[in-house]
């Protein structure tokens, strides 16, 4: 993989990249919300806490189809609080090397499919 952080004529950017190139089987991870393998919602009032059971979702999807975060390509971020991004900011440093970023894009969204959900993350991943 090729992470393009910073190509001429285009702003800086805040921990993405503007564009990932790369070679391989791409593997497709449907939207993750903050529901542990249990089916029990996690963080009810904690964008941190929801953000956290998210990335542990993508992570395990992820192990499933025989890749990891390091190897995303790209996050589509729904987020229904705009509040909740430097939040959101935090987690995502924990789970994706700042170096490494892949191309993301965030949308706020009026709401998700259980109105207590603060964040769905979905990914594009290749398999090394």
């Amino acid at each position: 993989m090729r992470h393009h952080l910073d190509p001429a004529g285009l702003p800086p950017t805040n921990g993405y990249s503007h564009a990932v190139s790369f070679t391989g089987t791409m593997v497709v991870v449907s939207g993750q919300v903050p529901i542990d393998a249990e089916g029990r919602m996690v963080g009810a009032d904690d964008p941190q806490a929801q953000t956290r059971q998210v990335f542990l979702n993508l992570q395990a999807a992820l192990a499933a189809a025989g890749t990891d975060l390091a190897h995303v390509v790209k996050l589509t971020v729904f987020l229904t609080n705009m509040g909740d991004l430097v939040d959101f900011r935090s987690v995502r440093a924990e789970f994706i090397d700042p170096l490494r970023p892949p191309a993301s894009s965030l949308v706020q969204v009026s709401g998700l499919v259980d109105p207590a959900f603060r964040i769905e993350i979905e990914a594009l991943a290749v398999i090394p």
